[in-house]
């Protein structure tokens, strides 16, 4: 049931219909206003929102990283909050950090169509709403979606000009401290995890970049992640 083709096909055709209507209103814009600046009518080739995709193993920084970069620029980025039965850990806010859900409401939203992708991740399910989608191509912002590895590579198939950035910490150990501290594990959880980050970097081949969040320089990891934006925002094809 997860993820199947027909889900697929209806995500791609609806994410399609948002970019294509969005950079229409933005090209109508661009010749009412006039972009013209010289006597030879120089054109600076319109730019558009792009999407960014964090992804990586569990306890590597994706939702402290992600917030950071809404902090360094709060004009210029919008994050799309992903939907979750998994229980809130301490101190995350519902519609904030994540969309709680229970099952029976997940469900709901799956046989309604109204989500873009999910899938089960721990035992619990994971997804991005489409209404989360339609909120951020609306803003006009760049787009920062948080996801797991396995949601990245559905979300690929479904925005393959997306900017892929695979974040990990300086080491396993390190990783390991991270999900300790949590205290939100026990001993067959963290082995799970850590043994499925093992698996998850062997596909970082999957993705376009990669970031080491180290301990104590997540303003490093920022920005190396804003210069990865920016550079895509100076790409010729978008």
């Amino acid at each position: 049931m997860l993820n199947d083709t027909s889900h697929r096909k209806n995500s791609v055709s609806f994410f399609n219909r948002l970019i294509i209507t969005h950079q229409s209103f933005v090209i109508i814009l661009l010749h009412k206003t006039g972009a013209t600046v010289t006597e030879d009518h120089y054109q600076r080739p319109p730019t558009y929102p792009r999407v960014l995709v964090l992804s990586g193993p569990s306890g590597v920084g994706k939702d402290t990283i992600a917030r950071k970069l809404i902090e360094s620029r709060p004009d210029s980025f919008h994050f799309v909050v992903t939907a979750t039965t998994r229980p809130p850990r301490a101190g995350e806010v519902d519609g904030y950090d994540y969309i709680f859900l229970s099952k029976d409401e997940f469900a709901e939203m799956i046989e309604r169509n109204d989500l873009l992708e999910y899938a089960i991740v721990y035992d619990d399910y994971k997804g991005i709403p489409k209404q989360q989608i339609r909120d951020a191509l609306n803003s006009g912002k760049d787009v920062i979606m948080r996801v797991d590895v396995q949601g990245a590579a559905t979300l690929r198939k479904l925005i393959p000009n997306a900017i892929y950035v695979f974040m990990m910490t300086e080491s396993e150990e390190e990783l390991v401290r991270r999900l300790r501290a949590r205290a939100s594990e026990d001993d067959d959880s963290l082995n799970l995890r850590i043994a499925t980050a093992r698996q998850e970097l062997k596909r970082i081949h999957e993705f376009d970049y990669f970031v080491v969040n180290a301990e104590d320089e997540q303003e490093k990891t920022v920005a190396s992640i804003l210069s990865i934006v920016d550079a895509a925002h100076c790409k010729i094809k978008q």
